[in-house]
């Protein structure tokens, strides 16, 4: 697997210091708010364990499963809900925790049902940020690393399922994907 990395952009050093740095910061935010953490799978399991691990305010964890990447390199622009929460959201604060925020097709469609649903708030918390992949207009409230536009995979971003569990955040070389 790490011979199909073209470069490595972030290290699990750099992120778990990223992902403490954003903790403090929702614990400041949301002291008195039991927020509900609720993680995009499958790319946010590992970021959400690291933020998890440093917030000392309560919170709920909770979790979707929704795609528009539906296999390949580039969103679809059609999501679907594999997964929906447990708990109702109604009157409560929601951070959604996300992997990597690209064309913004996912959260928008996600963060207009949560508010339909009842949602108090809905911010997003991403380990990544690629406003150069942006179609809909948004922004993250909490952003850990902005990065270039480049297919990236590790620390639970894949390819194809594969390489995420890469213990960094590495471009996956154009020839892997593009056979």
């Amino acid at each position: 697997m790490h011979n199909d990395i073209k470069e490595i952009l972030l290290t699990t050093e750099q992120i778990e210091a990223k992902a403490a740095e954003l903790a403090k910061q929702l614990e400041i935010d949301y002291a008195d708010k039991k927020p509900v953490l609720l993680g995009l799978l499958k790319g946010s399991v590992p970021f959400i364990g690291d933020l998890m691990k440093c917030m000392n305010i309560p919170v709920q964890i909770e979790f979707m499963d929704v795609s528009s990447y539906h296999g390949g390199t580039a969103s679809t622009g059609q999501v679907k809900i594999l997964k929906d929460i447990d708990i109702s959201v109604e009157g409560r604060h929601i951070i959604i925790v996300e992997d990597i925020v690209d064309t913004g097709f996912t959260l928008d469609k996600v963060i207009a049902l949560l508010k339909h649903r009842g949602a108090a708030s809905v911010e997003v918390v991403t380990m990544l940020d690629k406003p150069e992949g942006r179609v809909v207009v948004m922004e993250p409230k909490y952003i850990g690393f902005t990065i270039p536009k480049a297919f990236v995979v590790g620390y639970g971003l894949d390819y194809d399922e594969y390489y995420r569990n890469l213990p960094y955040v590495g471009i996956l070389k154009e020839e892997v994907y593009m056979n």
